[in-house]
């Protein structure tokens, strides 16, 4: 099956707010200026506890939000800026999204296989939702009936219905978070069958580091914020393209905020020192 690859991901010192909705309450700052650069092909995990803000990015990147500042780019799309209806048809045909409830993602009375042609590419024969289902090890769940599946076997399908509709990017947000642990296993080794053989670029959001572990890359988002990378099973601070830089954790808590630090330079070290006790 021929496919068309994946497409590059950028989000530009993005912020979102949501506005109160009442007159007691504050506008909730979910986005505090986030950079993030996805290359065509990638496979990135958004990592983060609920209410860091790694499913507003998804939001974004989907088109159903839209930024209160910065830019998010889809390939050479610049989707905060986009007229409603070329919004709608880039969601048809290069963004897929795969929800967190898999009930959701399908139409329960149809089959499996009248799912995926459903969702196919308008130029795709008749022949390409059960060669994709084969290539994919669902041609067995093809005449089910898609609501009487399981959970884990729903996503699957889902998957399957995003990959035909030839996007090139897929979105997917926490979709093992119902799962039981084979569920969730058989999802993320679709998804990365989806990654590796197709080519789509990948963005997946999870609370849960075993599925964050499978990605090429994790992205932590904290208050907000793009707080650290993961690559090779190495952690590693990011400097955003304003210069800001969370500290992680464990070293937060020895320099909380307000600490006055020194920073020094020295080839590729970077030394930050605490101000002493009574210096001016």
């Amino acid at each position: 099956m021929t496919t068309g690859g994946g497409v590059a991901v950028r989000c530009e010192g993005v912020v979102h707010i949501y506005p109160a909705s009442g007159n007691d309450m504050d506008d909730v700052v979910a986005l505090r200026g986030v950079d993030l650069d996805v290359d065509p092909g990638e496979f990135v995990a958004l990592l983060g506890p609920s209410g860091s803000g790694k499913s507003t990015v998804l939001g974004l990147l989907a088109g159903v939000l839209r930024p209160s500042a910065g830019r998010v780019l889809i390939g050479e799309h610049d989707i905060g800026r986009m007229p409603a209806r070329s919004l709608g048809a880039l969601r048809g045909s290069v963004v897929a999204t795969v929800l967190q409830n898999p009930a959701r993602n399908l139409l329960p009375y149809a089959t499996v296989r009248q799912n995926v042609q459903f969702a196919a590419a308008p130029k795709a024969d008749g022949r390409r939702p059960d060669e994709l289902l084969d290539q994919l090890g669902l041609q067995h769940l093809a005449d089910k009936v898609a609501g009487r599946l399981a959970g884990g076997e729903q996503q699957r399908v889902a998957i399957a219905a995003a990959a035909c509709s030839g996007a090139k990017l897929l979105l997917a947000d926490e979709p093992t978070s119902q799962l039981d642990v084979t569920g969730r296993d058989e999802v993320i080794a679709l998804v990365e069958q989806v990654n590796r053989e197709l080519g789509a670029t990948v963005v997946l959001v999870t609370h849960d580091p075993h599925v964050a572990d499978r990605s090429a890359r994790a992205v932590t988002i904290r208050d907000g914020r793009v707080g650290a990378e993961g690559r090779h099973g190495r952690e590693y601070a990011v400097i955003g393209r304003d210069g800001a830089l969370q500290l992680p954790p464990d070293v937060l808590e020895q320099f909380p905020p307000g600490t006055l630090l020194e920073v020094s330079a020295e080839e590729e070290h970077i030394t930050l020192s605490r101000r002493p006790d009574g210096a001016t």
